[in-house]
């Protein structure tokens, strides 16, 4: 297949064109097909209650006949080539036959010329009355034999005519026309009380006309009318894909200029493709965003490492030319910067990656009595009050990681005390700290949790870290589908809470396993 051929098949528009026209082909079909099923029926029902009516016709007469005729060769049938007749005993003899009819079939007698037969009711002709029944003092005289054959006051009821007529498909010719024909059976019983068989025929050149036009006129239109099915369907989809194609031009565009600023033009109706551009808009807006962030987290990570690394660099440097200047323990803090801020760029990367906690259930307030009895150094000590028994679900290590990130920030702004508390609300645990520093402004509590972010009181890097510690808290509590909120302290001072669901049902078999496990890859990283 040609690449053109490729894209055409491969192509929505073509791909709803040819279903349309299928589906459109598959029910002109069915509906010709009943078009045709029903015409047929309904001419063929024409033919029948024309042929019965024929058949009915001679049936009267010969419910008529007087039994002194000589035979139903004397019956008055209809001479039309459309009505084809036959009259026929009981037994299939052909007793009287439609005048000029040359050859029948599809009525059981194939005959079509009368043989010689008795009266109707197998009375004798005239003449014959002697040898049969004797001489007319037998019966009582010639009044009486008049009587017995039906004349008088004694004539017989008039016959009867059957009220169940059927119905046979034959062929029939007639003065040399040769043609198809709808039989209809009816039996009639003449006045002598023998019965006997009509069937006529109604020609069905009329029904066969009907459909094979009918038949013709459908071939015919069916294509032409798929043609435009398929047209129109084409032009339509074109129309409606239109806004789609600019869509996926502006998308290439964009991809080939690099430039996310631009937006994919949004058409005014309200259908799919004006949501499926809107969409593509507020999807190029968060990856703008996205890469925007990324670009200032390097810029700022480079600023960060930029000033550890030439501190440190400069001592060596210094110690290098001149030992006895070497400041050791410099050295070390800036090293120990450095380490903690390569550590808090790679846990910010696995946060950005979409990296979920393990799910590992743990007593959060036992979890902060052993990382506030760790941290004996701090310059203002760290009191705690906690409830027993409140277990959350996720990495024990990332959320002391918060709490230690929490602990270090109110330590810079405190005066004399730090607080941390670990209580219930509602189904959620709390884990609060609090300080009596001079707070955090109302104005700046969501600019803090941005990276990078130091206000201005706090900018010094040799008293303050580099931005990035309640940024990785706050990113951490909403991997465990928590908040981090910051507000104002009793004290005076800030109060940061971490709301995290409270695990419900028994604790998780190995999850001191996966705590330790997750505390192994952190050291390692």
């Amino acid at each position: 297949m040609s690449a053109g051929g490729r894209r055409f098949a491969s192509s929505v528009r073509a791909r709803a064109s040819l279903g349309a026209t299928a589906v459109v082909a598959v029910a002109l079909v069915a509906a010709g097909i009943a078009v045709v099923l029903s015409l047929r029926s309904n001419l063929t029902g024409q033919a029948d209650r024309s042929a019965d009516a024929a058949a009915r016709e001679v049936a009267l007469d010969i419910a008529s006949l007087v039994p002194d005729q000589t035979s139903y060769a004397g019956l008055d049938l209809p001479d039309d080539a459309g009505h084809p007749l036959q009259v026929t005993d009981e037994g299939g003899r052909l007793l009287a036959a439609s005048e000029d009819l040359q050859r029948i079939s599809g009525t059981g007698v194939s005959a079509v010329t009368p043989a010689k037969s008795p009266a109707p009711g197998g009375t004798a002709a005239p003449g014959d009355d002697d040898d049969d029944n004797g001489s007319g003092d037998d019966h009582g005289g010639d009044d009486k034999g008049g009587d017995d054959s039906g004349g008088g006051d004694d004539d017989p009821a008039v016959g009867e005519i059957g009220d169940r007529t059927t119905y046979t498909d034959g062929g029939a010719t007639v003065d040399g026309k040769t043609g198809d024909y709808r039989f209809a059976r009816v039996e009639v019983t003449d006045r002598a009380g023998e019965t006997v068989v009509v069937h006529a025929g109604a020609s069905l050149a009329d029904r066969q006309t009907a459909v094979n036009t009918t038949t013709a006129s459908m071939l015919l239109g069916l294509p032409v009318l798929l043609l435009v099915v398929g047209g129109v369907t084409w032009l339509v989809t074109r129309r409606a894909f239109r806004p789609v194609e600019g869509i996926r031009r502006e998308m290439a565009a964009i991809t080939a200029s690099t430039d996310l600023s631009r937006r994919v033009p949004e058409p005014a109706s309200d259908d799919e493709v004006a949501r499926l551009a809107r969409t593509t808009n507020e999807t190029l807006t968060a990856l703008e965003a996205a890469v925007e962030r990324q670009r200032r987290f390097v810029a700022d990570a480079s600023h960060e490492l930029r000033s550890p690394i030439a501190s440190l660099r400069t001592q060596l440097e210094v110690g290098d030319a001149h030992p006895e200047l070497l400041d050791v323990p410099g050295a070390v803090a800036d090293t120990v910067r450095l380490q903690q801020l390569a550590a808090d760029l790679l846990l910010l990367a696995r946060l950005d990656a979409g990296e979920r906690p393990g799910r590992a259930r743990f007593d959060l307030g036992a979890m902060v009595r052993e990382e506030v009895s760790q941290r004996t150094t701090d310059r203002v000590p760290v009191t705690f009050d906690v409830s027993p028994g409140l277990e959350v679900a996720g990495s024990r290590g990332q959320l002391a990681r918060v709490l230690g990130n929490l602990l270090d920030n109110a330590q810079r702004h405190a005066h004399a005390s730090v607080t941390a508390s670990v209580y219930r609300a509602g189904g959620q645990v709390v884990l609060a700290v609090a300080d009596d520093g001079s707070g955090v402004p109302e104005a700046e509590r969501e600019r803090i949790f941005q990276r990078f972010v130091r206000l201005d009181d706090a900018r010094s890097r040799d008293d303050g870290g580099a931005g990035l510690g309640l940024a990785i808290a706050r990113d951490v509590a909403a991997r465990h589908d928590g908040t981090l909120t910051v507000g104002g302290a009793p004290e005076g001072g800030a109060l940061f809470e971490l709301c995290l669901p409270r695990a419900a049902g028994a604790n998780t078999a190995g999850a001191e396993a996966e705590a330790e496990a997750e505390a192994e890859a952190e050291a390692d990283a």
